[in-house]
């Protein structure tokens, strides 16, 4: 029998993926985690898991393709999909997939336990009252291109069009908050 106190961590990122399940264990959770779709593929059957935080692309593989598996282990999973790369199309399609939520990174650890609770849509919840700043909206793109090309200050600055030096100075600025 599923165990709603065991939540299934699907993400790429080493750091976020135990910085979250670290989250949950201290919350009460049992947690289980992955840091590839085909680790996770493994790990479907044996925990049922009835909790699933899955990132939406999971080094070059969409999450999306884990939801039919996890829903065939566990009808009742309730899955939150969390992305850098939010976008309505995705959206629309995790929804349609299975998923119970959708949220874009960066999120905490109350946000995605509320997503797992939620049933309909709230009316009640405002939306953000002021959407990204540009700073802010600029230090994610940076860094996801950063990730993409695998921590290399040269190649990321290539592929941003701008000198390594102006890259650096970015970077050693801290993330600008909203």
């Amino acid at each position: 029998m599923e165990n709603p106190q065991t939540i299934l961590v699907i993400d790429d990122d080493p750091a976020f993926n135990r910085v979250l399940g670290r989250a949950l264990k201290h919350r009460g959770f049992e947690v289980a985690s992955a840091l590839s779709a085909q680790e996770a593929a493994a790990l479907i059957p044996a925990t049922r898991a009835a909790r699933v935080v899955l990132d939406l692309n999971i080094a070059g593989t969409s999450g999306l393709t884990l939801i039919g598996p996890l829903l065939a282990a566990n009808p009742d999973c309730r899955i939150v999909v969390l992305t850098g790369y939010a976008s309505i199309a995705t959206a629309v399609e995790a929804i349609k997939m299975g998923a119970t939520h959708y949220l874009a990174k960066p999120t905490d650890v109350e946000a995605i336990l509320a997503a797992f609770e939620a049933t309909a849509p709230q009316p009640e919840v405002a939306p953000p009252s002021q959407p990204l700043s540009v700073d802010r909206l600029e230090w994610e793109h940076i860094q996801r291109v950063l990730k993409e090309h695998d921590g290399n200050i040269s190649s990321t600055a290539r592929a941003l069009k701008m000198h390594r030096r102006t890259l650096q100075r970015k970077l050693m600025k801290r993330p600008v908050r909203g």
